[in-house]
């Protein structure tokens, strides 16, 4: 029976686990009739202290009528129950937190101020101690966005979410590192880059990112074949053993800042060349890392749709990496059309393991792509001179050290497992025969995620064709992938809505 809200103290309410997923933002539910609604005057959207146990957490109040809530009871979102490790029932005090004192300097950069390096400390590390709200959060993330961020306070901001976090600090030596900027589907190179550099005798431990907006992240792609979710000792205790790692970088605190930002990002579809390069380069301070390979692919339909973009970016992330005392080299890399035949999790891990195991119709573009990128990180860490970092990266595909190394990582992780299949597909065909001119990567992930990808790791697409080939009408361009038969047909709705994804026009 639940306790009278006589009995409890004062500013104190039982917890209630709602089961409702607000994804990383902590949400409190009180009832309007409640004690403490009254006595502290809460209203719908106030910010409201969550103490238990010598854990805060600040979260936004949701008031409700209804009776499903008891007056004596707070209601808390799985981000609120998670971060204060709450048990049902648990009492948790609640209060107006302190004022929150950096808002000023996102006022001020919202009126086109500069920001100090001590302005950008402040208002990150109440980020990343969530004291902010998501509509706090917009503004900070508007006001920076476009160009309004300089080359000062882009340093200033990337240091101040490395010092937010955790660091991880490895032994003397390089530790090489990679990220793609992204929006190429299927380009699953890290999968194979991290064997091959560590079976040079390079220390490459990765920390990887789950799909924000793609429809699979190197870290869901993983996950089908191995744990991902590695606290850093035991981050650390496999890169001791093996000389490499394929990890979620969310698992552990490497510039939280830069999570809780992106949760906020991705729904206001701002496009901040400053925030994109401190969301990067802090993560790569924040693990190790040395020396730092970026994978710029450019094209119509990627993220960087330009030569001169790319130019403005490179320069950036190069200057930016130096301030930090981090070595990073860009690699301009072809973004015309999707690598590899997979697109989702599990077709992605299917594509790897095939380029590892040297299977018959191992897609040629991603053992390529990856084999190019490994050189070029090997002459970057010195392990192999000038000209010949290829060739050394594709002697450790060819002879197997690479697909040795990567059953090692997968061990020391936890246990190699083959990856999940679909149940259900369906081939959508060439509307008529010709040639395909072009592949829309944006619409061709869209089409995968509607599929179900990245959250059931089973579905996505198997890409058939390539830019530049001949088909013949009624030849299937790919087949979707789905769990249920709602899904697939969804998916297939769309993806017939749009025949010009995989562009197709009949020769002269």
């Amino acid at each position: 029976m639940t306790e009278p809200a006589t009995q409890l103290a004062p500013n104190t309410l039982r917890l209630k686990r709602m089961g409702i997923d607000s994804y990383q933002e902590p949400v409190l539910y009180m009832r309007r009739d409640c004690h403490v609604c009254q006595s502290e005057g809460f209203e719908a959207q106030s910010r409201v202290e969550l103490a238990l146990n010598g854990t805060r957490v600040v979260a936004t109040l949701n008031v409700v009528d209804e009776a499903f809530l008891d007056e004596s009871e707070a209601g808390v979102s799985e981000a609120a129950w998670r971060l204060l490790r709450a048990k049902e029932g648990d009492a948790v005090m609640l209060r107006h937190p302190p004022p929150l004192e950096s808002l000023g300097h996102v006022r001020a950069k919202v009126y086109g101020r500069r920001l100090t390096d001590a302005a950008f400390d402040a208002v990150i590390h109440d980020v990343a101690a969530g004291r902010y709200s998501d509509l706090q959060l917009a503004a900070f993330v508007t006001a920076c966005a476009g160009d309004r961020l300089d080359l000062e306070e882009t340093i200033a901001l990337t240091r101040a979410m490395v010092n937010a976090g955790e660091r991880m600090r490895w032994s003397e030596g390089r530790v090489m590192d990679k990220h793609s900027v992204g929006g190429l589907p299927g380009n699953r190179t890290t999968m194979l880059i991290v064997p091959i550099i560590a079976a040079c005798g390079l220390r490459m431990p990765k920390t990887s990112s789950r799909a924000i907006t793609s429809p699979a992240g190197t870290a869901d792609t993983m996950e089908t074949l191995a744990p991902v979710e590695l606290d850093v000792p035991q981050i650390r205790k496999v890169v001791e053993a093996t000389g490499g790692c394929i990890v979620w970088g969310g698992a552990v605190r490497l510039s939280p800042a830069d999570d809780v930002l992106i949760r906020v990002e991705r729904p206001l579809d701002l496009d901040s060349q400053g925030q994109l390069v401190a969301s990067v380069l802090s993560k790569k301070a924040a693990a190790g890392a040395t020396h730092v390979l970026i994978d710029m692919p450019i094209g119509p339909t990627a993220k960087v749709r330009s030569a001169q973009a790319a130019s403005l970016l490179s320069k950036q992330l190069t200057q930016v990496g130096e301030a930090l005392g981090l070595r990073v080299r860009v690699a301009h890399t072809d973004g015309s059309a999707p690598v590899g035949r997979g697109i989702g999790p599990s077709l992605e891990a299917r594509d790897v393991l095939a380029v590892l195991r040297h299977e018959a119709g191992a897609p040629a573009d991603l053992a390529h792509r990856a084999i190019q990128l490994a050189g070029d990180l090997l002459e970057f860490g010195e392990a192999a001179i000038k000209g010949q970092g290829a060739a050394l990266a594709a002697a450790a595909l060819d002879d197997g050290r690479a697909w040795r190394k990567f059953q090692e990582i997968c061990e020391a992780q936890g246990g190699m497992r083959e990856p999940p299949r679909a149940e259900h597909t369906l081939p959508i065909v060439a509307p008529r025969s010709g040639s395909v001119i072009s592949i829309d990567n944006r619409r061709l992930a869209r089409v995968a995620k509607l599929a179900g990808a990245p959250k059931t790791p089973c579905a996505g697409i198997d890409l058939h064709v390539q830019h530049g080939e001949f088909v013949e009408r009624g030849q299937p361009l790919f087949t979707l992938h789905a769990a249920s038969p709602g899904a697939l047909a969804y998916a297939a709705e769309y993806a017939r809505s749009q025949p010009d994804t995989i562009h197709v026009v009949e020769d002269a």
